[in-house]
């Protein structure tokens, strides 16, 4: 798939108030701190689409970007929420999971992981409540020059290994790097495979 278009569409803090229309939507969760911004940026070829913080956590709102005008790319609030009080964890996590198990053109949630740690816990939560709900998901390591190689390819595997432990068979997932550019083909031809079955 060629990025030809994409743009900016609109941030709402109440996923009832998202866009109507009939775009499959893609949407990226993850901890504070994973890299989505810079993520959407590499993926889309726009240095200054998603607006990247030196702040972890500072998305509070869903951000819907429409890419080639045929399809939403979803920046969703991250979960973990360093550094917030209580009233404001609870709004994200009903702001989430509104989106993430009553948003019908929800498509495809990833979610990213940090190549560069072992096997986190609110990760391997996040991903058990979307297979108890349902939810088709996919999985998006990032920061992959950061590691070693043979550290990456550990901490991949041993990743999916601990998945292994309560899954059967694995969701898709992607290996990615903002810096270097790599798995953006892979997961935009992945993106457009699966927005051509939809036709």
């Amino acid at each position: 798939m060629k990025i030809q278009s994409a743009d900016f569409l609109v941030s709402n803090s109440r996923a009832d108030q998202c866009p109507q229309s009939d775009f499959p939507e893609y949407a990226f969760i993850g901890r504070s701190n994973v890299g989505k911004s810079s993520l959407i940026n590499m993926l889309t070829g726009r240095k200054a689409l998603a607006m990247t913080s030196s702040t972890p956590g500072k998305t509070m709102l869903i951000n819907h970007f429409v890419i080639n005008n045929e399809w939403y790319l979803v920046d969703l609030p991250g979960y973990g929420y360093a550094k917030r009080g209580r009233y404001e964890v609870e709004k994200l996590k009903k702001l989430i999971n509104y989106y993430v198990l009553q948003r019908q053109q929800l498509t495809c949630l990833f979610v990213l992981i940090d190549s560069r740690l072992e096997p986190q816990k609110i990760d391997l939560e996040f991903i058990r409540f979307l297979g108890e709900n349902g939810v088709p998901f996919g999985i998006i390591f990032t920061k992959a020059d950061k590691p070693k190689r043979g550290e990456l390819k550990k901490n991949v595997e041993r990743f999916l290994q601990t998945l292994h432990e309560e899954w059967e068979e694995l969701p898709p997932y992607f290996i990615t790097s903002s810096d270097t550019g790599q798995g953006r083909d892979e997961f935009l031809d992945y993106v457009e495979q699966i927005n051509q079955s939809l036709k």
